[in-house]
């Protein structure tokens, strides 16, 4: 078995613990969330050695991955709202994703550690210092959101960046991603621009991790969370369905 150093074990529960977080707060279902992180590592070891090596933030093209396999679930969700779901075992995850080359009809029933190639570079971040980092980093998005800076918001985000939002059938919110720092910060400012006279952002821990909250008369309207590798954001996950916001309403 490769050893595996303190620092980089920790990165890699992080990693593990920020997709099983997205995808329990985009569905609730804690069964549901395990099977979206399951389908996303499978993919990840899907790939040979050589596209492993060519991915530079294996994070980022995690989030991406899980961010494509909750638009799956989603769009088959969209289509069985009007009806109730039928009797049966949860549906399959599709293998296919958004940058996820084709993975083998095999899988292995579950994934196992990332292997480690060679010596890292330099020391892994402790917990902690993820911790703060993403907290600097949020904190920028979330001052450009604020004042509405198209600029100051596109310099925050990485060129490949994601913008999944869900409106859970209850608002004319996209089910489709958005990707490019371009268009996701059109995206978010225009969904901004949108809300009515006196709305509020407000900077608070959503899942545990610095984001965004925007409150109408003290009733929430959007959450928003972000994923976060070096100094840029790489997703951006905005929940605006009603029947999910009820916890972060505020007198």
């Amino acid at each position: 078995m490769t050893d595996v150093s303190a620092g980089t074990l920790a990165e890699m529960l992080d990693e593990r613990r920020h997709l099983l977080e997205l995808a329990l707060w985009m569905f609730g279902s804690e069964v549901t969330a395990e099977r979206i992180v399951q389908e996303t590592y499978r993919r990840w070891y899907a790939l040979d050695d050589g596209e492993r090596a060519a991915i530079a933030v294996p994070r980022a093209w995690l989030t991406r991955v899980a961010g494509g396999i909750c638009l799956e679930l989603l769009a088959a969700a969209s289509h069985t709202l009007s009806s109730p779901p039928a009797p049966g075992p949860p549906a399959t995850l599709a293998p296919t994703a958004p940058t996820a080359p084709a993975a083998p009809t095999a899988a292995p029933t579950a994934a196992a550690p990332r292997p480690v190639t060679g010596p890292p570079q330099r020391q892994a971040p402790s917990a902690g210092a993820m911790l703060a980092r993403h907290d600097r980093v949020a904190r920028r998005f979330a001052a450009a959101c604020d004042t509405g800076d198209a600029t100051a918001l596109r310099a925050v985000l990485a060129a490949d960046a994601i913008v999944v939002s869900d409106g859970g059938g209850k608002l004319r919110a996209p089910v489709r991603p958005t990707y490019g720092a371009q268009a996701v910060a059109r995206f978010v400012t225009a969904l901004l621009a949108g809300q009515p006279p006196g709305t509020e952002p407000a900077v608070e821990s959503v899942n545990g991790r610095t984001g965004l909250v925007l409150r109408q008369a003290g009733r929430a309207v959007a959450v928003v969370s972000v994923s976060v590798a070096g100094p840029e954001v790489t997703a951006v996950w905005i929940v605006l369905n009603p029947d999910k916001l009820h916890s972060w309403h505020r007198p």
